[in-house]
């Protein structure tokens, strides 16, 4: 269950209140009248299944409630409440299926913004891979891949072509435009300097790495391992599983592959910079195609459900 809260005017209040309470999969409906302070106002507060959030939020939207007031959504933890159940079964589909597309565009606008500790994640997870690639350490590469925060430029872009919102597109492309060659270059540097103070050496980088080669040898496993797991993090980001994301960033090589680049561009390997580059090219691709075919795949799924449930109600003459 996802708890609302909202700010209407009191003249609004009744309109929203009978919304509330025609939608399927709302209950626990209450009104603090004029308890608002700024804006003023009344708090209506309401508990809806997760299923029936994302048509209850379109609504609302199309009240034009979000210009006078306020609307807020939380999750609720634990819920025991035999209303709350009656809810969730008349609601339809099954809530760990649900897309709440509103709070989808939310968190993913915020971890596409390019910050400074946005950057900051980035290059140090580049530099943590180019210490793995010089010691052909697979530890160091699987820590980097946790540590990369690139999977929100990349989920936000996804979200983007589905929900057409070019500003989220244009945020979540400069994040990875930017972010990437500054991490670049930063840990070319990085390298650079470590091989002067005698902990990088360039014997080493060209020696064999067992362990690590794969990051600039790219095949057509490159793409199906991104591919599969940009299905599995879009996933994780709309059934609110943030948890399977540890395992969505530790089974691509972008970091890497980002670090093998600026490591092998430093010493002059341009064989080396052109795999990595390749490598790094397909885990984008393949992770942004998958998650806008799953999030395709969801809103078509979701939109069969919402008529399969309006074509219930019409035939059971319930309004």
């Amino acid at each position: 269950m996802l708890h609302l809260r909202m700010i209407t005017p009191p003249d609004r209040t009744d309109e929203i209140v009978e919304l509330l309470e025609r939608t399927i999969g709302v209950t626990h409906v209450a009104v603090l009248a004029r308890a608002a302070r700024h804006p003023q106002g009344d708090i209506v507060l309401c508990d809806v299944a997760r299923e029936a959030t994302d048509g209850l939020l379109a609504r609302l939207r199309a009240t034009g409630l979000p210009d006078v007031g306020s609307i807020s959504v939380d999750d609720v933890g634990l819920m025991l409440s035999r209303r709350a159940d009656e809810a969730e079964e008349a609601a339809p589909g099954d809530g760990a299926d649900a897309v709440v597309w509103e709070s989808l565009v939310e968190e993913t606008h915020e971890e596409s913004t390019l910050s400074i500790t946005f950057l900051a994640f980035l290059t140090v997870a580049t530099m943590l891979a180019a210490c793995g690639v010089i010691m052909d350490s697979a530890i160091l590469i699987v820590g980097a891949m946790a540590v990369g925060p690139e999977f929100g430029p990349l989920a936000g872009l996804c979200t983007a072509i589905v929900r057409r919102a070019p500003r989220l597109a244009w945020r979540s492309m400069l994040a990875l435009l930017v972010g990437f060659p500054v991490a670049m270059a930063l840990t070319g540097g990085f390298s650079l300097l470590m091989d002067w103070v005698g902990l990088f050496h360039e014997a080493k980088f060209l020696a064999d790495r067992p362990q690590t080669s794969f990051i600039w040898q790219p095949d057509a496993f490159s793409f199906v391992v991104a591919f599969l797991a940009g299905i599995a993090g879009i996933l994780s980001l709309t059934s609110a599983k943030s948890g399977a994301l540890i395992g969505v960033a530790i089974s691509v090589t972008t970091v890497p592959a980002a670090a093998n680049a600026a490591v092998a561009l430093s010493y002059g390997d341009w064989s080396e910079t052109r795999g990595s580059a390749v490598q790094l090219a397909l885990n984008l691709l393949g992770i942004i195609m998958a998650g806008t075919l799953t999030l395709v795949a969801q809103k078509i799924f979701w939109a069969r459900q919402r008529r399969r449930s309006a074509a219930g109600r019409l035939a059971a003459g319930a309004p």
